[in-house]
C-alpha cells in the first residue's frame, strides 16, 4: 500500500496558524501583565526562539511523514507557508487590537518611549522631537503590516532554508 504524499501547502498551514497564535499569546501576555506599556521585552525573545524551532520542527514532520525523504523545495515551502500565514494571523490581530481592544495603546507606546528617552541627559529635546515622528510614521498600519509579512517571510525562507539543507534527502 502507498503512502499519499502530503502536499507541503496543507502540511503548513496547522503550524502556521499555531505560530500565529503562539504570537497572539505572546503579546497578550504582555498587554494583560503591563510588561508592554514598560518596555519589558524578553517575552519577545522567546517568540525569536520558537519561530525556527516551528519551522525546523514542522520540516522534521513532514519528512518524517514522508518516508524519510525531503526536496529543499519542499522545506522552503513549508517554512514560507508557515511565516507567512503566522505573520497573517498577527496582522488580523494587530488590527483588531488597534482598532477596537485599545485604540490609544499606540500612543501610549509613543509617549512612554519619549519619556524614556528624555531621562537620558545625553538626549537633547529636538533628538526626542525627531525620534517620535519616526515613531509615529511607523505605526501607520499598512507599512508596518508590510514590513511584519515581509521580514517575516524572509526570515522564514533563511530558517527553511537552513533546516531543509541539513534535512534534504531526495528519492533515488
Amino acid at each position: 500500500m502507498e503512502t499519499q504524499e502530503q502536499t507541503p501547502g496543507k502540511f503548513s498551514v496547522n503550524y502556521g496558524l499555531i505560530l500565529g497564535a503562539i504570537m497572539i499569546l505572546i503579546s497578550v501576555i504582555q498587554y494583560v501583565t503591563g510588561m508592554a506599556l514598560e518596555g519589558t521585552n524578553w517575552p519577545t525573545y522567546l517568540y525569536y526562539i520558537i519561530f525556527p524551532a516551528v519551522i525546523i520542527y514542522a520540516i522534521s514532520v513532514y519528512k518524517k511523514n514522508n518516508n524519510g525523504f525531503l526536496t529543499l523545495s519542499n522545506a522552503i515551502k513549508i517554512g514560507l507557508i508557515i511565516a507567512i500565514i503566522s505573520a497573517l494571523v498577527n496582522i488580523v490581530y494587530g488590527i483588531v487590537f488597534n482598532y477596537f481592544i485599545d485604540p490609544e495603546f499606540t500612543g501610549k507606546i509613543i509617549e512612554m518611549t519619549g519619556e524614556k528617552l528624555l531621562e537620558n541627559p545625553n538626549v537633547t529635546p529636538e533628538m526626542v522631537e525627531t525620534q517620535m515622528e519616526m515613531m509615529e510614521k511607523f505605526q501607520n498600519p499598512i507599512f508596518g503590516f508590510t514590513i511584519w509579512l515581509a521580514l517575516s517571510a524572509f526570515f522564514g525562507l533563511v530558517y527553511s532554508l537552513i533546516g531543509g539543507l541539513i534535512m534534504k534527502k531526495e528519492e533515488e
